[in-house]
Parts: structure tokens; C-alpha cells; sequence
């Protein structure tokens, strides 16, 4: 900048008065959400017949719901979005090769050997509320949440972005949502994969034309571990610090009790061993994009 001196500045001691002294000092902790992201995951033909698939289940497809916290009951509210439960063999075969670099690059060691997958259509106004999706899975401080996207292109909708909040821990240790966040483009043959325990949120999407092809469509997924048997301890990995206190954050918004398997009626299945291919992508140069 002109005007100043091109020589070292001098050093200079702030003073007490300046910036005086306490014993009270007490910041609070943000802990960015961490995310793993991956492009082109199942290339351009198979994105594109699965997306001409869920255009043609439209009349298959009905609203989507969540379930109180408190009591457990289930409804719509802060939530306007269209769902149909699925099984894919090839997509879980996906899931379960990009796994090991998923959980590498995330910080996270548990074994996953399960998934609940289910497509979801947003049209105008559509929406989910910020959340987390403990009530999706067994171990919320364990599992994994992944959203696959599909449209068509040109886009027929605007919006519809995902946005992940960072996790506040205070002075005492309490955690809870930040109201910072990140956002993620819903780009087509796009997938996301983030801890189950963090806080996030669907922003409301536009589709001017109305039709449904046209409508913001999703594979979203949730990976967790099955339930121990009767007696037996439940095998568990914990992750890193970040991990502890997003979960610590999200126990709250675990419904009371048990009530009898996902809301929308998904069903849990296994996932495949991983194959050769994702023992040399997790051994060789890294295509994951880690948002962090």
C-alpha cells in the first residue's frame, strides 16, 4: 500500500490497558462438521437410468415423514418432501468399496456392515428442517448419513441445498448446533457423506415447471451397525473428538424408546465386503474431495 514504509516494522508490546487480563476467559469451541464428497460416483449412464427410474415410480413415491424426539410419534412437521423405500445391490456394492477411504478421510473407525436407503423427490416448497438422523440409525456417534443426487439437466429446480452445521462446545463441555454451517451443491451423479450425528438441514427448492421430472431427487442412505446379539457387548470404534461431541450434541434428538423401525417404512440390508477396488483406491492417490 502506498504511503507506507518499505522497512521491518518495528515489535510492540500491547499493554495490560490495551488488552488487560482475566481469569474468566471462557471461548467456545466451533467444530466444523467433517464431509467427504465424490464426483461421477456411479458414471453419467448409470445416473442416468436410475434418475429415469425414480421419474417413473412418481405414483410409488408418498410423503415424507419424521418422528418426534419426545414422544415418538410421527408426522410432517418442518419437513415437505416425497419418499420411496429402495434396495439396490449395485449401489450398496458402491457404498461398500468407497467406505474404507470414506471413513479414512473422516475420521472415523466403526465397522458398518448395514444401510437404509430411500429416495426422496423435492418440488416447490420442498424441504427437511435442520435435524440429525438419530433416529435413523442404532449408534448415532458411530454411523454414517450419504446423499446421492440426481436431476436432470439443465436443472429444473433451484435451491435444494444441503447445508451442515458446525458443532458449539463450550467452556463446560456442553455441545450443541453452531450457527455456522456449509453448503453443498446438489450436482447430479454427486454423492456426500457426513457423520449421522451432525446437524443439517435441506433449504427450501423452487421447480417453476411443476412436473415432477423435474423435481430435486436423492439416494440418501444411512450405513450403521447392526444390533449386538442378546448379552453380547456391541463392537464399537469411537471416532476422534469431533465426533464425541457432535454426538453428544445430536443425543437429544433421539426419540424415547424403541418404536418399531424407520418412519418412512425403509428397510435395513447388508452391505457387501469391499472389493479389489476399493482396497487399491484407499492404498493409492486420493479422487475424494474432503470439504474441511
Amino acid at each position: 500500500m502506498s504511503g507506507y514504509a518499505m522497512e521491518p516494522a518495528k515489535p510492540t508490546k500491547i499493554s495490560f490497558q490495551a488488552l488487560p487480563p482475566s481469569d474468566r476467559w471462557s471461548p467456545t469451541l466451533v467444530v466444523p462438521a467433517p464431509v467427504c464428497r465424490f464426483e461421477g460416483f456411479l458414471g453419467a449412464d448409470r445416473a442416468d437410468a436410475l434418475l429415469e427410474y425414480a421419474i417413473s415410480r412418481q405414483d410409488d413415491f408418498r410423503a415424507g415423514t419424521v418422528r418426534d424426539p419426545l414422544t415418538g410419534e410421527v408426522s410432517r412437521k418442518g419437513r415437505d418432501s416425497l419418499v420411496l423405500p429402495v434396495a439396490s445391490e449395485v449401489f450398496s456394492a458402491h457404498l461398500a468399496d468407497c467406505l474404507p477411504l470414506v471413513q479414512e478421510v473422516l475420521g472415523q473407525r466403526a465397522v458398518l456392515d448395514r444401510s437404509v436407503t430411500v429416495l426422496t423427490a423435492h418440488g416447490e416448497g420442498g424441504h427437511y428442517g435442520i435435524h440429525t438422523d438419530a433416529s435413523r440409525v442404532r449408534d448415532v456417534g458411530t454411523a454414517l448419513s450419504a446423499v446421492y443426487y440426481l436431476h436432470r439437466r439443465p436443472r429444473g429446480f433451484g435451491g435444494g441445498r444441503l447445508r451442515l452445521y458446525d458443532t458449539a462446545v463450550d467452556g463446560e463441555g456442553r455441545a450443541r448446533p453452531a450457527e455456522t454451517y456449509r453448503t453443498v451443491e446438489p450436482e447430479h451423479d454427486t454423492i456426500v457423506f457426513f457423520p449421522s450425528c451432525a446437524f443439517h438441514e435441506v433449504v427450501p427448492s423452487t421447480c417453476p415447471s411443476g412436473r415432477f421430472e423435474d423435481h430435486r431427487f436423492t439416494l440418501t442412505t444411512w450405513i450403521s451397525d447392526r444390533e449386538p446379539a442378546p448379552g453380547a457387548a456391541a463392537p464399537r470404534a469411537a471416532g476422534s473428538g469431533p465426533w464425541q461431541w457432535m454426538a453428544r450434541a445430536a443425543e437429544g434428538t433421539r426419540p424415547l424408546g424403541e418404536h418399531g423401525g424407520d418412519p418412512d417404512g425403509a428397510r435395513p440390508v447388508p452391505l457387501p465386503p469391499p472389493g479389489p477396488a476399493a482396497r487399491r483406491l484407499a492404498s493409492g492417490p486420493r479422487t475424494a474431495r474432503h470439504d474441511g
